[in-house]
Parts: structure tokens; C-alpha cells; sequence
């Protein structure tokens, strides 16, 4: 995908403790995507990228609260996150999220650049 859709919804995680043990989202996005019957998995995506897609596991515990698991770890280490890095996740529906990620001097982490000619893995 080169053009993202309209954004559904968005929110901030700060990362803290270990950056690639499961993730737990708001409370607020779990509510929202309810409606879409509980998604078991996402699909994230470097945000102007359309291709470098991670497919994650979305687990829920017994209080409703949502998860990033199977899959979380493999992004995580890719893009060498760390605790004290804040990930800003754009929702475009359909289980597909792109992600921006700051690291701790609060810039935007650039890992393949905007350039879409780049080969396609």
C-alpha cells in the first residue's frame, strides 16, 4: 500500500520493562476494535511503507485486555526497540496498523527512509 487510508484511530506506547515481551494496548483501542469481533491478529507496517509487514498475534486475558504477542518480538528486534521508545500506531481498519517510532531523544526512528522503489521483501 503506498497511499494509507483515512486513519480510524490512533494512539501513543511508551515502551517500559522489556520492549519485546507482549505489549498491552489501550483499553480505549481494545473497546474500539471490538466491534470487529476481536481481531486474533494485526498486521503492522513501518508507517510510509507499504511492504515490511509483520502479522501479530493479538491475545486477550480474562479481564478483556488486549495484547500484542507471536510476532511482537520479531518487529521488536528488527527496528532495535528499547524501553523509553514511544511507537505511534495509526489503525486503518481491517486489522492493518502502521507504526512511527521515537526513540529516546523524541525523533522519529527512519529505518527504510520514504523511498518506494526500494525492492519489495
Amino acid at each position: 500500500m503506498d497511499v494509507e487510508g483515512p486513519v480510524l484511530f490512533e494512539f501513543l506506547l511508551v515502551l517500559t520493562g522489556d520492549p519485546r515481551g507482549i505489549q498491552r494496548l489501550p483499553d480505549s483501542f481494545a473497546v474500539y476494535v471490538e466491534g470487529d469481533d476481536r481481531p486474533g491478529t494485526m498486521h503492522l507496517r513501518e508507517a510510509s511503507s507499504g511492504f515490511y509487514r509483520w502479522i501479530v498475534d493479538v491475545i486477550y486475558d480474562a479481564r478483556g485486555k488486549m495484547y500484542l504477542h507471536i510476532g511482537w518480538e520479531k518487529f521488536a528486534r528488527h527496528h532495535s526497540l528499547e524501553a523509553g521508545f514511544i511507537l505511534l500506531f495509526s489503525y486503518f481498519g481491517d486489522r492493518d496498523m502502521s507504526v512511527k517510532v521515537f526513540d529516546e531523544t523524541r525523533c522519529r526512528r527512519d529505518y527504510h527512509g520514504d523511498n518506494t522503489d526500494e525492492e519489495d521483501d
